[in-house]
């Protein structure tokens, strides 16, 4: 619970109950006595009425007057990327081989040769001495929002996600890194339960966690028990090692493996009251992804492999958008090939919640390669312990057909994300899928929100240059 957000509230709308209001809200969350309550109800007013006439670029932004989550940010789907896209803007040319305004599974800068000669020899996975031609490749992924109250699970999940993001790049992580946050409330316990999770994965996978931070959401404005955070992981790749989206070309075939999902999984197993969910999350707690990728490396496939990433941004649907996209290309999938995709025992459960595979992370393995490479990727990734099928083919894009079809009963159809992705629990299912009407209209706001943030980020940079020459 926000207080600080409660109490803006409250004073904005100059509400003579606010510090009733807040009091109560505190003694609804924490065991303490009305006077206490009261007392830090005063103080959260004080403090925030002393912000609430700060002006100038420093203590003020644009607002846009569209949430985030009327937007679909977060739900991976086309207003979450749309956001995305608009956060490359933001950043801007940065110079780097892989950054945010490619939608990639990481970002990738070149090593500079003084200090990658220095680095030593590289690992078996990596040919290269890290010479002039190595990359860096870091990633961040933050864990399942509605996994707070399962902070083992939560942390497993995340740290899974963040290998992946690595892997898929064309080499194997070199360490990880934590970042959690815990509001008020939450039990210390929470924060042990969520590094054993990321631990797990370190200790399957030999990739160690290294540093990391521990917060409160909030500080003290914020009471309860939430819990939120985020794995990052780093590693070094040669050049020719490199698996981008954007490396897709026509011809090539597209393969993927049998995957149980991860958190997105979990947490439908969980909130929509599955009879059988502790079957479905114990599928999910394995690292094949891992081992997959590992097969691929050993084995030097990944040299012959275009494009490698994980099925986890809206599903397949929203991963071929993505792709097709980066590399102007058509990706053409066939339904039967992609059902066999996931694991049983969770296909189950999505076919009896009325839940679309195709719009939701199921964490397979998707690679592209040219047909030759195929049965190599496909035997090796068998010998590793997981199925791996064609899936579909890489066509030309003449711009005049959608970029990513779904041959299902012998019909081709548009195969795009929806607004937000496929409603896995109670609570996203009132939400809906569908493109809100209004969209264009707060599309327009978004821009200029984003506009705007670009202008002040040079205004602020010009005004610090000017002040140190």
């Amino acid at each position: 619970m926000d207080l600080e957000g409660y109490a803006k509230q409250f004073l904005l709308n100059n509400d003579p109950m606010a510090e009733e209001k807040l009091q109560q809200r505190i003694v609804e969350i924490k065991n303490i006595s009305e006077a206490d309550a009261k007392m830090i109800a005063d103080a959260v007013l004080e403090e925030v009425s002393l912000t609430l006439n700060l002006k100038g670029d420093l203590f003020s932004f644009q607002k846009s007057g569209v949430s985030v989550g009327h937007f679909g940010v977060g739900s991976r789907g086309t207003g979450d990327f749309y956001v995305h896209r608009k956060i490359g803007d933001v950043i801007g040319k940065t110079g780097a081989v892989l950054d945010a305004s490619n939608l990639d599974d990481s970002g990738v800068v070149f090593v500079p040769p003084s200090s990658s000669k220095s680095s030593g020899k590289s690992n078996k996975n990596n040919k290269s001495n890290h010479s002039e031609n190595s990359f860096l490749i870091l990633t961040v992924d933050g864990m399942h929002s509605r996994l707070s109250a399962y902070p083992f699970l939560a942390g497993f999940h995340v740290a899974r996600a963040a290998l992946r993001d690595i892997y898929v790049m064309g080499t194997k992580p070199l360490a990880m890194l934590s970042d959690i946050h815990v509001a008020d409330d939450g039990d210390i316990s929470m924060i042990f339960d969520h590094l054993a999770g990321i631990a797990a994965v370190s200790e399957l996978t030999k990739i160690p966690l290294v540093t990391g931070s521990t917060l409160r959401i909030g500080g003290d404005m914020v009471i309860g028990d939430r819990m939120t955070g985020c794995v990052g992981a780093a590693a070094v790749v040669d050049n020719t090692a490199l698996t981008a989206r954007k490396k897709a070309v026509p011809g090539d075939l597209i393969l993927m493996t049998r995957g149980a999902g991860g958190g997105t999984i979990t947490t439908a197993a969980i909130y929509s009251g599955y009879a059988d969910a502790k079957a479905v999350v114990e599928r999910t707690l394995n690292v094949d992804f891992l081992t997959a990728c590992q097969a691929v490396l050993d084995e030097n496939l990944h040299e012959k492999i275009h494009v490698m990433t994980d099925v986890t941004n809206g599903g397949i649907r929203g991963d071929a958008h993505e792709i097709s996209k980066e590399a102007n290309v058509r990706l053409v999938f066939e339904d039967d090939m992609l059902k066999q995709c996931v694991d049983p025992v969770v296909s189950k459960m999505l076919d009896t919640l009325s839940i679309d595979f195709r719009g939701v992370s199921i964490d397979s393995l998707l690679v592209i390669c040219p047909k030759e490479a195929a049965d190599s990727v496909i035997d090796a990734v068998k010998r590793a312990g997981s199925d791996m099928f064609v899936v579909g083919r890489v066509e030309e894009n003449d711009g005049k057909k959608p970029g990513a079809v779904l041959i299902s009963n012998g019909k081709e159809t548009d195969f795009k994300p929806l607004f937000r992705e496929a409603p896995y629990t109670p609570l996203k299912k009132v939400l809906g899928e569908q493109t809100p009407p209004n969209f264009e209209e707060m599309r327009i706001k978004v821009d200029e929100a984003a506009a705007a943030a670009i202008l002040k980020k040079e205004r602020i940079v010009k005004r610090i240059q000017e002040m140190e020459k």
